[in-house]
């Protein structure tokens, strides 16, 4: 049995050709102790030839899905704020779905905000977040200093270097779905691109992204030892399920098994996750 684990927890190698080559290396985190809600912190190496020299060693977290309150309770955000302040990343980024009810946001958004990060924290909208209380939590958000991107993008600088990191705008309606704000990028900045649901990267043409991030799939939440999930809320069945993913074209994605719950309030063999993505100038 130790011998599986120590398999299944070894480093796995990805290298996907886009607009250049880019390397992401996943490994799970120690961290100091068990907390309530987060079972596990998975990290993400990532080198690239268009990450800046400052931006060297960065690292940003990702938090898809949280669904409050759901599974994830009051305990659940204390224990994403001592992880955050235990890995200590310099930039959050936030995946949507953020609730379970509008009597949740102001909590909600008061939680999140406290979580500090240097270089500064965006996020976007999922598709709860888009289906009620729309406009209490985009300016809930926006009156405490987060970036809400819808079909925008932003810079994070860090001396006289940046990145940046572009938000889709997708209504999940197939039609209304907006082209990606990468697409009047340049080739040689490092973006991310920032989306709730996986499809947007295979359903649009998402050029200049050098890695995309989403969620939305909660890793099938309710799995047979992670293997087969009966629901898969995507038109791409489990293909973009969870972990390094691509697209046609060869872009990365990283998506996250997010972490809280929908419908049911339950997870079987599809863990909650914080993922944090360590920036590295290379390859």
């Amino acid at each position: 049995m130790k011998l599986i684990v120590s398999i299944l927890l070894s480093i796995i190698s990805f290298s996907a050709w886009g607009q250049g080559v880019i390397k992401i290396e996943k490994h799970r985190m120690k961290i100091e102790s068990n907390h309530q809600g987060i079972r596990r912190v998975v990290n993400y190496d990532v080198t690239a030839r268009d990450v800046p020299e400052e931006f060297e060693g960065v690292k940003i977290a990702f938090l898809a899905d949280i669904h409050y309150k759901s599974r994830l309770d009051e305990r659940g955000l204390n224990s994403i704020r001592n992880i955050l302040m235990e890995v200590k990343p310099d930039v959050i980024l936030l995946g949507g779905d953020y609730q379970e009810g509008c009597e949740y946001v102001e909590s909600m958004v008061k939680a999140c905000t406290a979580w500090k990060a240097p270089l500064g924290m965006a996020g976007v909208m999922g598709n709860n977040d888009y289906e009620r209380c729309t406009n209490l939590i985009r300016d809930s958000f926006e009156a405490n200093g987060v970036r809400i991107l819808e079909g925008d993008t932003m810079s994070i600088r860090r001396g006289k270097s940046e990145i940046i990191v572009a938000g889709a705008k997708n209504v999940f309606k197939h039609r209304e779905t907006e082209p990606s704000p990468t697409l009047s990028l340049a080739d040689s900045s490092f973006v991310l691109l920032l989306t709730h649901t996986p499809d947007y990267i295979e359903d649009v043409d998402i050029s200049h992204t050098d890695l995309a991030l989403a969620g939305h799939l909660h890793g099938g939440q309710v799995t047979l030892f992670g293997l087969w999930a009966p629901v898969k809320p995507s038109h791409y069945g489990r293909r973009f399920l969870k972990g390094i993913k691509k697209n046609s074209a060869g872009i990365p994605a990283i998506v996250s098994t997010g972490i809280g719950t929908s419908r049911a309030d339950l997870r079987l063999f599809a863990p909650s996750e914080i993922i944090i993505i360590t920036l590295h100038k290379g390859v």
